[in-house]
């Protein structure tokens, strides 16, 4: 008997989740320092961390012996806070990514399933498929989530909708008119999740906090990765109702947030100077990127987030051929859009020498 036969089969089926490529992988494939590396592929912060959060590291460490705050009570209390709820409403994970499994272990089994937007995180899919639920692909026409479409698609058996606002890979957003629409028409026994992991990027960002407050069944999840910079350390926090959150801790691993990330994030909660940096960089790295594609006529979705769709013919080509010059960006066959890469904003330098390297590729 095979290994494969031994496990469960929608294991076997799964497609693992492929990451951005690592810089020092790139450099030793193709011969270059780590330092002559662009990588533009995984929507990170060119800035680097929070200065705050790097001092506040550098003093964690001294007490590297000691097992992390298992309940993360500073950091939650703190995120509480700042957001106006209670810490009963505040669940840490080891990024945003471990809130979403953390749903999926409470809410999905066979019996149940999640409704998404056809190009959302693909990340939905991997855990629906990984719990044995079904999940509903719902058409978002202009790359937009179609949220009146999204509420027909929920049935008796939905447990799970998720709404990554802004959204990975387009950018793209919904406004809080159209989340209150929503949220009027769907059931009780089904649960909102907002995945906002761009939401600093937003210039008028809709209060979804707000909404559990009311105490809707909504679940709003927030990471340090992107304004912050801390996506290293893999911090994320989901806001919920206590009657959710409590499932979540019940579900969640002890220790799941070490003791370097909480401090690290505690830290970075506070550093607005640094945010605003972040925002002010990529608001121009975003205008450059557009106004590069214009003069190209090249197809782009206007993005509210720290990166950029724009469609270049053969995708899978133009990653290949920008990868041997040094400059990494996305493929984006695994979102079902293989004539698309996505750009993240980078610096000023290496924006410009994304299109320069994109110039090239494209010509040859």
């Amino acid at each position: 008997m095979s290994i494969q036969r031994a496990a469960n089969q929608f294991v076997c089926d799964l497609a693992a989740y492929e990451p951005g490529k690592p810089v020092e992988e790139t450099a030793r494939e193709i011969g270059l320092r780590p330092q002559d590396i662009v990588k533009l592929a995984s929507n990170e912060n060119p800035l680097g961390p929070s200065p705050r959060a790097k001092e506040a590291m550098h003093a964690a460490i001294e007490q590297g012996q000691l097992y992390p705050d298992g309940g993360g009570w500073e950091l939650r209390r703190a995120i509480a806070e700042k957001h106006g709820v209670e810490m009963a409403n505040v669940v840490l994970g080891n990024g945003s990514n471990e809130i979403i499994e953390l749903l999926c272990h409470c809410f999905l089994n066979e019996q149940t399933s999640l409704v998404a937007a056809e190009h959302a995180f693909v990340v939905y899919r991997l855990m629906a498929k990984l719990f044995g639920a079904k999940y509903k692909e719902v058409p978002d026409p202009g790359f937009i989530h179609d949220l009146d479409a999204m509420a027909d698609a929920i049935t008796d058996d939905t447990r799970l909708v998720f709404i990554a606002n802004p959204n990975n890979p387009t950018g793209t957003m919904v406004d809080g008119v159209m989340i209150e629409r929503f949220l009027d028409r769907i059931p009780d026994h089904v649960i909102a999740v907002f995945d906002e992991a761009y939401y600093e990027f937003l210039e008028e960002p809709p209060d979804t906090i707000g909404q559990v407050r009311k105490g809707k069944n909504v679940c709003v999840m927030r990471t340090f990765s992107k304004a912050q910079g801390l996506a290293a350390l893999r911090i994320g926090y989901g806001i919920a109702p206590v009657a959710i959150a409590d499932l979540l801790n019940r579900a969640r691993q002890p220790f799941n947030a070490n003791a370097i990330a909480q401090a690290g994030a505690l830290a970075a909660l506070v550093d607005n100077e640094h945010v605003s940096r972040t925002v002010e960089n990529n608001a121009k790295g975003l205008a450059f990127f557009e106004e590069s594609f214009d003069q190209r006529g090249l197809r782009y979705v206007e993005s509210k987030a720290n990166f950029v769709l724009v469609e270049v013919g053969d995708g899978d080509a133009v990653f290949a051929g920008m990868l041997s010059r040094g400059v990494i960006v996305r493929a984006m066959r695994g979102y079902k859009l293989p004539g698309w890469v996505r750009i993240s904003v980078g610096t000023k330098e290496e924006n410009e020498r994304c299109i320069e390297v994109l110039d090239e590729v494209l010509e040859g």
